[in-house]
């Protein structure tokens, strides 16, 4: 038996009845794409270490354009099939080749299980822990000038959401009325929607830590209120094509909203207000990056992203927990002061910049000194007035 025959029988019999569509589609893609091309044609029984780590080190360099004919397939080439090729240099993250290694590793531990392994080499193989892709997120001016920009869109309670609670895209679109109390302040995540197999679907979350019941901050309360009564003047317009989904975010006839053209709008509003392109996704890493500069215990913030673990926090927010131990650190320089001012020695002093405007590796060297209005300008909703002005 082949790699190649087994991780086709692995996806179907084994995978497939066990996971999510949206996961299993992933994992699909990981096989189809990477894993059979790379490594197919070898023989399970015979398949050692050195050939997935020969195989992964390869697949780094390797333009994805180029090898699943990504331009070629254009009715107009622009890269790798002109006539005369200019590679593009598409290559895998570091993320995803350690994604494509664990879908791997998953596998032959089922054939493991299975007997049809004496041991899983792919554990033999390790990676490099960093990634090359940082965490990239709004400083807190940036997270102001995006809730402006969208203020007056009929989605503005989306954003608010996605920015003040790090709701997931997925998560955010799911989100029913039936789980969401405004008197008593709180929302209950429990259902993602996602497109799978060309249609879009309803399914529980990802795992059992992404199921949490979060308090809604009280300024946050008003934005979903007013929403709530704009959606119920949508669907006295819509009449009988109105869908009753039960959703808290739809369409103007009630349906699911499409998450590509969320990323769309996403894009607009970044453009309007001027702000460098983020992902949707990255509005969660704004929330995590926002609450860590207000000095939230990780666990905090592990408890509001629902993250599976602390360890999944803190290793993805590395370089934001050491900035703000570094600003309370360099606070201590007090301690080198004189009470009337003078040095003792050379003085420590405290860092001149903000942090919120060392956060993003992305982000302008210029720090903006206006004051801001924790309630925003002519009465905007913003982040302060969303988590109670602590943002």
């Amino acid at each position: 038996m082949t790699v190649a025959e087994y991780m086709t029988y692995w996806l179907e019999q084994v995978a497939e009845p066990a996971i999510r569509r949206t996961t299993y589609a992933t994992y699909e893609g990981d096989v189809r794409l990477h894993i059979v091309p790379g490594i197919g044609k070898r023989k399970l029984k015979t398949l050692q270490a050195n050939a997935i780590r020969t195989w992964l080190t390869r697949l780094r360099t390797l333009c994805q354009c180029c090898a699943q004919g990504k331009d070629a397939a254009r009715k107009k080439p622009r890269c790798c099939a002109m006539d005369q090729p200019k590679c593009c240099d598409d290559v895998l993250s570091s993320s995803s080749i350690r994604h494509i290694l664990r879908v791997l590793r998953a596998a032959l531990q089922d054939a493991v299980d299975e007997e049809l392994l004496s041991r899983n080499v792919a554990r033999l193989v390790q990676l490099r822990a960093t990634d090359d892709r940082k965490v990239r997120s709004f400083t807190r001016d940036e997270a102001l000038r995006f809730l402006r920009a969208a203020e007056d869109h009929r989605l503005y309670a989306l954003w608010a959401v996605a920015l003040a609670m790090g709701l997931r895209r997925g998560e955010a679109l799911g989100l029913a009325w039936a789980d969401v109390d405004l008197k008593k302040a709180q929302l209950s995540v429990r259902q993602a929607l996602h497109r799978a197999d060309g249609k879009l679907k309803l399914d529980q979350v990802k795992t059992e830590a992404s199921v949490a019941t979060l308090p809604i901050p009280v300024p946050l309360v008003a934005i979903l209120q007013e929403h709530r009564e704009r959606q119920l003047e949508e669907r006295f317009t819509a009449g009988s094509q109105w869908r009753d989904t039960g959703l808290v975010f739809t369409t103007t006839h009630g349906g699911y909203v499409e998450p590509r053209n969320v990323n769309r709008l996403f894009h607009q509003l970044c453009e309007t207000a001027g702000l460098r392109q983020l992902r949707v996704h990255d509005l969660g890493h704004s929330c995590a990056t926002l609450l860590f500069t207000m000095g939230i215990p990780p666990a905090t913030v592990q408890r509001i992203l629902r993250h599976s673990s602390i360890s999944v926090t803190t290793n993805t927010y590395v370089e934001v927990i050491e900035a703000v131990q570094r600003d309370a650190l360099d606070a201590m320089g007090n301690l080198f002061t004189h009470p009337g001012g003078g040095p003792i020695g050379e003085p420590l002093s405290p860092r001149s910049l903000p942090l919120s405007s060392k956060l993003s590796s992305n982000a302008s060297n210029e720090v903006t000194q206006n004051a801001i209005d924790p309630g925003g300008a002519k009465g905007i909703r913003t982040p302060a007035s969303i988590c109670g002005n602590t943002v």
